[in-house]
């Protein structure tokens, strides 16, 4: 009788386990329906220390200018790295 008896036992405790399981898994997907339903909160803003610095972008095509007429870079690289550094 002992083997039948943990047999049982066994078998109750698997099922309650397999209910718990159940719901804990309703009840997470339920709550991720009401996350993903929640409005979306508006884009972040930029703050103004992540705004490009223009006196940096002009210190910077300054400095390409001094190597353009140094002769280290062309006129076309300048006019390159210039829009790229203005966001042209």
């Amino acid at each position: 009788m002992g083997l039948l008896k943990t047999a049982a036992k066994v078998a109750v405790a698997s099922s309650v386990h397999g209910r718990v399981q159940r719901r804990q898994q309703n009840r997470w997907a339920e709550q991720d329906l009401q996350t993903a339903r929640q409005v979306p909160s508006p884009a972040p803003t930029v703050p103004a220390s992540a705004a490009p610095d223009v006196a940096q972008e002009l210190a910077l095509v300054a400095q390409l200018n001094e190597l353009r007429q140094a002769g280290a870079l062309t006129d076309s690289e300048f006019e390159a790295k210039k829009a790229q550094i203005l966001g042209l």
